[in-house]
């Protein structure tokens, strides 16, 4: 988490306005830790998804136990916003957080759409392979021996991908987190009380 990503992340929480927290470089830690600063400075996560890297959404959360952190806040740390001191680090925050964002990358896709995602994309590279190499018999094999052995590989990756995600969705729950379905059908995990946006959430 750098210096600049806060301090861009807190000028724009200052306007109250939704917030995106893009970048190309970002790793799931990162932008855990990020999403923990804006929760102490009255915002809320909202969802992840890829998009050049990662780009995680964030909006002013309404919740009068947060509107007034996010005041004691300000006023203790006025020079978060120029690099200054922030709040003290909260592990246990920081992991829940980290596991929402974990289990809405892995619910970004069905596993029919990744299914098909992957598939294309394998064919994809087998037909590169062919172009790179020429379109002789050697190519020919070569490529179908690759597209086998690699759509061989997609269901051993998804039970894997599902094992992952069980593990994400058992944290959150034991937390006391409540499983929601958001308006794309994807299941989602909410803290106690929490809303999806639009749902109620005058800032959504």
């Amino acid at each position: 988490m750098g210096k600049q990503d806060v301090r861009k992340m807190l000028r724009e929480m200052a306007t109250g306005e939704p917030v995106q927290v893009t970048s190309g470089m970002s790793s799931i830690d990162n932008l855990a830790e990020l999403g923990v600063v804006a929760e102490q400075f009255g915002y809320q996560y909202v969802d992840v998804r890829r998009g050049g890297g990662y780009v995680m959404s964030l909006v002013a959360d309404p919740a009068p136990r947060a509107r007034a952190r996010a005041a004691q806040n300000w006023a203790q740390y006025p020079n978060a916003v120029d690099g200054g001191a922030l709040p003290p680090f909260v592990p246990a925050a920081f992991q829940l957080l980290k596991a929402r964002i974990t289990f809405d990358l892995t619910s970004e896709y069905s596993d029919k759409q990744r299914l098909i995602i992957a598939s294309l994309g394998i064919t994809v590279m087998a037909v590169s392979v062919v172009a790179l190499f020429g379109a002789d018999t050697t190519s020919f094999v070569v490529a179908g021996v690759v597209w086998v052995l690699l759509m061989c590989l997609i269901p051993i990756l998804n039970v894997a991908g599902r094992r992952y995600k069980a593990k994400y969705a058992g944290r959150l729950a034991a937390a006391g987190f409540t499983p929601v379905t958001d308006e794309r059908g994807r299941l989602r995990y909410l803290p106690p009380g929490g809303q999806l946006p639009g749902r109620g959430n005058p800032f959504a």
